[in-house]
């Protein structure tokens, strides 16, 4: 979803390092120091697996024609355990399935775009977060029965989104749920709607200004914020001892700006140019 992700220089500007409450000679920040000396920041090759969808461009992907991963999520994380010491041991996994899979235990954990959000803290413990996002909505170019969000709210329209996402939570909530129509994944959404299926979609800001650039001719983001403030994060089984190490290399990649980086280069316009034309199916296990 990503030839030329115009809307994301907002949200790379918005994009701040982690808070840290410390001053300069008080015996509390000293305390602090010291716990955070405590943090396992070498993990000793330790192998982590990693749930990732390998279908949400530009997070995660593989190419048709080479048969090779690609995309932010492996960029980040291997880069990640390039400094931790670890080896990331990728397995594709359907989104539907997906967080309840980690919260089980059945992966160390996953990466795929996903929201930090308070249901889904109960049963995965999150990373900070890495990115902050706006939920949009995508519609058709030339659309004129409507030109706000409002008004979509108050006519009878359809809503498309994929389903487990918070992009649907949030469409539901908007719209109201009789007028929202699932999708197993926003490729299938987004052709809805350019088919003339359902009337918007609603997606995170990221994913909607890759569509953007992949459909110009067909799709265009409505002015206007659904909701914003939201971050996304890794996430870990509860009690999982990865979330220290990882905390500590996000802080440590955003203070150096490599992470900024990462996000530009797979975010920025034009930067990132693989459509969903150029990758496989994913093949999940039974």
């Amino acid at each position: 979803m990503s030839k030329r992700l115009l809307a994301l220089l907002a949200l790379l500007l918005t994009f701040g390092l982690l808070a840290a409450a410390c001053g300069d000679d008080s015996e509390t920040d000293a305390g602090d120091d010291d716990m955070a000396d405590e943090v396992v920041t070498d993990l000793e090759g330790r192998t982590v697996t990693v749930a990732i969808e390998n279908a949400y461009l530009p997070f995660n992907y593989i190419d048709l024609e080479t048969g090779e991963p690609g995309g932010w999520d492996y960029a980040a994380i291997d880069e990640m355990c390039e400094r931790l010491n670890c080896t990331p041991d990728y397995q594709s996994v359907a989104w539907d399935g997906m967080i309840l899979a980690v919260g089980e235990g059945q992966y160390d954990m996953a990466a795929d775009g996903i929201t930090i959000t308070e249901e889904r803290a109960e049963i995965v413990d999150f990373s900070d977060g890495y990115v902050a996002i706006d939920q949009r909505v995508l519609v058709r170019v030339g659309e004129d029965r409507f030109t706000t969000i409002d008004e979509i709210a108050e006519g009878d329209y359809r809503v498309g989104s994929q389903i487990g996402t918070t992009n649907f939570t949030a469409a539901g909530e908007a719209f109201g749920e009789d007028s929202v129509d699932g999708f197993d994944d926003f490729g299938f959404a987004v052709q809805s709607l350019i088919n003339g299926d359902v009337d918007a979609v609603v997606m995170d800001e990221t994913a909607g200004s890759g569509y953007l650039g992949e459909n110009p001719d067909d799709v265009m983001i409505l002015d206007g914020v659904l909701s914003s403030d939201e971050e996304l994060g890794f996430i870990f089984p509860l009690g999982s001892d990865l979330v220290g190490p990882f905390n500590a290399v996000i802080a440590e990649m955003k203070a150096d700006g490599s992470l900024e980086a990462l996000l530009e280069e797979y975010f920025g316009p034009g930067n990132f140019t693989i459509s969903y034309d150029d990758i496989a199916d994913p093949v999940y296990a039974e």
